[in-house]
C-alpha cells in the first residue's frame, strides 16, 4: 500500500467508526443534524495524523481509532460554532446547520459534539489516559482562546503579522498538534518523540492555515469549490492581508486600508487586489513561509528511525504543502 492509499485507508477507517459511534436516534431535533454534521466529509487530517503518530513511535493504530474519532469530533464541534459567530451559509458545499435548522440547533448540537467528543476520547485503552485527556482539554481551550482573538480582530484596525500568526497557533496548529502529540502518547512514545511529533504538528498547522489563506486568492474556483477572494470580501485579516499592507505604498495600500475600515473587500475589485499581492511579494512570502514551515515539520521527524510510518509522515506534510483545495 503507498502512502496514497494509506491515507485514503485510514480516512475511510475514521468514516466508518464515525458512523457507528453515533447510535442514538432521539431527540430527532438533536442527532439528526449532528449525524448531518459527521458525514460531511472532510479530509480527516487530524485523525489521520493520530493513527499516524502512534505508528510512528512503535504503537498499533487500531488502539487510537477511538481517540482518532474523538478529535475528528471535537474538530467539528468547532467548526459548528465558527459558523454561527461568522454567518456562514455553507461548509464544504453544504448549508451550515444554522441555516438549514436554526442558531438554537447548532448551538445545541456543538455542545453535544464536545461532549461526545469526550466520549470517544475516553474509551482509549492506555496507561497514559490521564495526560491524554490533558492534551486532548488543553487543546479546546486554546482553540476557544484563538477564536477569541479572531472575534477580536474583526474591529481591531491594528492587528499584526504577528498577532495573525499567534492566533493561528491557538485556533488552527494547536489542535494539529494535539492529534499528533495524542497519537504519540497512545504508542507509548518516549518523552522527546513525543515532544517531536508535537511539534511537526504545529509547523503543519500553521503552514496548513497559511495555505488556506493562499488558495483563497490563488485557487482555481472549480477546484476550490468556491468563490475565490471570499478573505477579502468578508475583511478577514489573514496572513496576506496584513503582510501586504505592512509592504504596500500609496493608493494600493489606501486600497488595502479601505478593506480594514470597511470590514470587507469589493468583489469586483479582487484583481486589483491579487495585483497588490503579487507587486508586494505577498504571495511568494506566504509560499516562503508555508515551505519553511513544512521544512522545520520534517526536520522533526529525523528524530525517529526509518519506517513505513515515519516515510507517510513526510509524505503527509508534503501532500498539505501541494494541496490545491
Amino acid at each position: 500500500m503507498n502512502c496514497q492509499q494509506k491515507y485514503v485507508h485510514y480516512k475511510s477507517l475514521v468514516d466508518h467508526c464515525l458512523e457507528r459511534f453515533i447510535t442514538q436516534q432521539k431527540p430527532r431535533s438533536l442527532y439528526e443534524p449532528l449525524r448531518y454534521v459527521l458525514a460531511g466529509g472532510g479530509k480527516r487530517i487530524r485523525p489521520v495524523l493520530l493513527l499516524l503518530s502512534c505508528e510512528a513511535v512503535g504503537g498499533k493504530a487500531r488502539l487510537a481509532v477511538q481517540a482518532a474519532v474523538g478529535i475528528e469530533i471535537l474538530h467539528n464541534f468547532t467548526l459548528v460554532h465558527d459558523d454561527i459567530m461568522d454567518n456562514a451559509g455553507s461548509r464544504r458545499g453544504k448549508s451550515t446547520v444554522h441555516t438549514k435548522w436554526d442558531t438554537n440547533v447548532a448551538i445545541l448540537v456543538g455542545d453535544e459534539l464536545l461532549a461526545l467528543a469526550y466520549r470517544a476520547l475516553l474509551q482509549t485503552k492506555s496507561p497514559n489516559i490521564q495526560e491524554i485527556a490533558k492534551v486532548f482539554t488543553e487543546g479546546v481551550v486554546e482553540v476557544c482562546e484563538g477564536q477569541a482573538y479572531d472575534n477580536e480582530f474583526e474591529t481591531r484596525t491594528n492587528v499584526t503579522v504577528h498577532d495573525y500568526l499567534c492566533m493561528i497557533e491557538k485556533k488552527t496548529a494547536k489542535m494539529v498538534a494535539v492529534s499528533a502529540e495524542i497519537g504519540a502518547l497512545i504508542g507509548n512514545g518516549t518523552r522527546a518523540s513525543i515532544v517531536a511529533l508535537r511539534r511537526y504538528g504545529q509547523h503543519v498547522g500553521r503552514a496548513f492555515q497559511i495555505q488556506d489563506d493562499l488558495l483563497d486568492i490563488v485557487a482555481e474556483e472549480k477546484e476550490f469549490g468556491k468563490a475565490v477572494g471570499g478573505d477579502l470580501v468578508e475583511g478577514k485579516k489573514t496572513f496576506l492581508l496584513l503582510e501586504a499592507l505592512r509592504r504596500a505604498r500609496g493608493s494600493d495600500r489606501a486600497l488595502l486600508r479601505d478593506v480594514v475600515k470597511n470590514n470587507g473587500g469589493s468583489r469586483r475589485l479582487i484583481p486589483e487586489y491579487r495585483r497588490i499581492y503579487q507587486e508586494t511579494g505577498v504571495l511568494d512570502a506566504a509560499r516562503c513561509r508555508i515551505e519553511q514551515d513544512i521544512a522545520q515539520a520534517k526536520a522533526e521527524l529525523h528524530r525517529f528511525p526509518s519506517s513505513d510510518a515515519r516515510a507517510m509522515l513526510v509524505w503527509f506534510a508534503d501532500m498539505l504543502l501541494n494541496r490545491t483545495y
